[in-house]
């Protein structure tokens, strides 16, 4: 009984943990003002890069936006990379006038293609403004106007923007809305908080000196993932709170959720493959508390079937998850007007801890699929 009775009392400081940590979400999200532009023109000439492999489906949507942006046309160009499409992908891109594109021919087998794609295209850009999105992506016809007005206006060395799913077509594309809302402002409030700890490629600016004066990619170019995540920890050590997250409506780009389990779950472990580069040891300590508060709600809820006196702890944990989170989503989906969505947290909350443990241990071992590759 006096294992149980301390595995009870360390889940509770475990939740302690988790409350304190969604509350340090809340505080950050609450910390960055939200930013109206002005109506001065702009002056920096801007590179678009999109790093695109098989989007025929959806890539001209993406570049009918970008060339629709209430944007003076001579200050900004767009630059598409074709990784090795195998379906129309370049041809597409092809038929638009103007935009240049770029596609790999590298015969050896990588293992971060799109990191070198945006290397190379950077490389070639003509801006002194980078801005990555993705083939799949839709944006608001003042994206561009809004994000370069926030870099002139403040001169960070790198602006993270908000990225919402849109579109869905089940609960379960609905589910990932709400836990990606999540995600978005977990990054967003780190910066406010000025410990920039996560940011998300679709939608990234940066200087192009300044990503040349970090290396670049030099030295997290043999992990697959980590083209935006692992080159904020990068800008984040040399310029420390010059880094900013921009809220605002306009700011928005949108893309899919992922349609079935399988490309789900292949795109987490993508996403928590980029842990094993931290280099920040007090994010690996609390990441690691939050996987093991996951753990001690499974661990209690199996004890609870033998000893009832642990269902207070595990009462005690539920809640707390369920509220602190309730708490912190009701900002985030109130700022993408999607609070409709509050509705699925209890099941969200439910599967998460699952899920959570599940990708803990997945995206830090092993390989997964990326575009129709296998890599690690």
């Amino acid at each position: 009984m006096e294992i149980i009775s301390a595995i009870s009392y360390l889940s509770v400081f475990l939740t302690f943990i988790y409350i304190f940590v969604v509350a340090t979400f809340i505080v950050g999200w609450a910390r960055i003002k939200y930013y109206k532009k002005p109506a001065t023109p702009p002056t920096t000439f801007v590179s678009i890069i999109i790093a695109a492999r098989n989007e025929e489906d959806k890539i001209a949507k993406t570049i009918d936006d970008v060339l629709a942006q209430h944007y003076p046309k001579t200050l900004f160009e767009l630059i598409i990379i074709d990784d090795h499409s195998t379906d129309r992908t370049a041809e597409i891109v092809k038929n638009y006038a103007g935009v240049k594109l770029i596609q790999l021919n590298e015969p050896a087998v990588l293992n971060s293609y799109k990191k070198m794609a945006i290397q190379k295209a950077v490389g070639e850009a003509k801006g002194d403004l980078i801005i990555t999105t993705d083939a799949d992506c839709r944006m608001g016809q003042h994206w561009l106007a809004t994000i370069v007005a926030y870099y002139e206006e403040n001169g960070y060395k790198m602006i993270s923007s908000p990225v919402a799913y849109f579109e869905e077509k089940s609960i379960f594309e609905e589910l990932q809305s709400l836990e990606f809302s999540y995600l978005i402002g977990l990054g967003a409030s780190t910066i406010g908080n000025k410990n920039p700890s996560t940011c998300n490629g679709a939608n990234l600016a940066y200087e192009k000196k300044a990503f040349f004066e970090v290396g670049g990619f030099k030295g997290i170019d043999d992990l697959a993932s980590g083209d935006d995540e692992l080159l904020l920890h990068k800008m984040a050590a040399i310029y420390g709170d010059r880094i900013g997250f921009l809220k605002n409506k306009d700011a928005i780009v949108y893309t899919h959720a992922k349609p079935s389990l399988t490309e789900f779950i292949q795109q987490r472990k993508r996403w928590a493959s980029k842990s094993t580069r931290y280099k920040d040891k007090s994010v690996i300590i609390l990441g690691v508390s939050i996987w093991l508060f996951n753990v001690s709600i499974v661990v209690n809820s199996m004890l609870c079937i033998f000893f009832a006196g642990v269902a207070p702890f595990l009462l005690f944990q539920i809640i707390s998850k369920l509220l602190v989170e309730f708490v912190f989503l009701y900002k985030m989906v109130g700022f993408f007007k999607r609070k409709n969505l509050l509705f699925l947290l209890p099941v969200l909350n439910a599967l998460h801890i699952i899920y959570l443990i599940y990708i803990g241990i997945a995206g830090n071992s092993g390989k997964y699929n990326w575009k129709g590759r296998m890599v690690k």
